[in-house]
């Protein structure tokens, strides 16, 4: 079993006023298979995890820890935290024009296992995995989220996820944008990931529309850059009646 641990983590942001903390200590601790969703206003820090877990350079640790099985993972590099198992679904998924995605997935592939995957058994893999997501065979040839619809992108981003078979999935607003059909293919493919490979997921949501299809363990409430209460899917509930107003108001005493 692995585990990502975050202790007491403080994170600030540059801006032009100079910077801004945004996360005020974070203590989390997820296991493998484990799913965490992590709900919360606009602005309340939840990106920012997300970010900073990632290795974005934009956002700075200003104290705490992260480690995975006891490794460092602020003292790695972006491409060293992915190849240790950490995978970013990304809130807004980039383009990367004149790259195709089969180029693209079996390049990272590489780069994460250290060996090119086979090409007999990486094509069957592929389409098998496309197959699932619902997503057309030239898909395969299109540039990196190019011209890709809102739907496109999140099926990308879990198709890389069922493909690169991380420790550790951080979901940003993987829900955002999708309609039903599409929320509810993308969430059969983050489920199939978790019965087949035991990945712990940290599901980022504003909303509690992705949970009546990705059950969680724990339901964390982030207000103000920080967990303000934790629980079960009963909490996402409470949630869905009551809305973060309480935490708000609390927050701004």
């Amino acid at each position: 079993m692995s585990t990502l641990e975050i202790r007491d983590l403080h994170v600030s942001v540059e801006t032009k006023e100079g910077p801004k903390p945004i996360l005020r200590g974070v203590d989390l601790t997820i296991n493998s298979g484990e799913t965490h969703a992590i709900m919360g206003p606009n602005g309340s820090g939840k990106s920012t995890l997300a970010s900073a877990l990632a290795g974005h350079p934009k956002y700075e640790v200003t104290s705490g820890t992260v480690t995975l099985d006891g490794e460092d993972v602020l003292a790695m590099s972006v491409d060293e935290r992915a190849r240790a198992g950490l995978f970013l679904a990304m809130q807004y998924p980039v383009e990367v024009p004149g790259v195709s995605v089969a180029n693209f997935l079996r390049t990272a592939k590489t780069a994460i296992s250290g060996e090119a995957p086979a090409l007999r058994h990486w094509g069957k893999e592929v389409k098998g995995a496309m197959e699932n997501l619902r997503m057309d065979p030239a898909f395969a040839e299109r540039s990196v989220n190019e011209g890709f619809s809102g739907g496109e992108k999140k099926r990308h981003e879990i198709l890389q996820m069922e493909l690169f078979k991380p420790h550790f999935a951080i979901l940003d607003e993987t829900d955002s944008g999708l309609d039903v059909d599409a929320l509810r293919i993308v969430s059969e493919g983050v489920n199939r990931a978790k019965d087949t490979t035991d990945v712990g997921v940290l599901l980022i949501t504003h909303y509690t529309r992705i949970l009546r299809y990705i059950t969680p363990d724990f339901v964390h409430v982030f207000v103000d850059g920080k967990i303000a209460e934790e629980g079960g899917p009963e909490l996402a509930e409470r949630l869905e009646d009551e809305g973060y107003d309480r935490y708000l108001a609390s927050a701004q005493a």
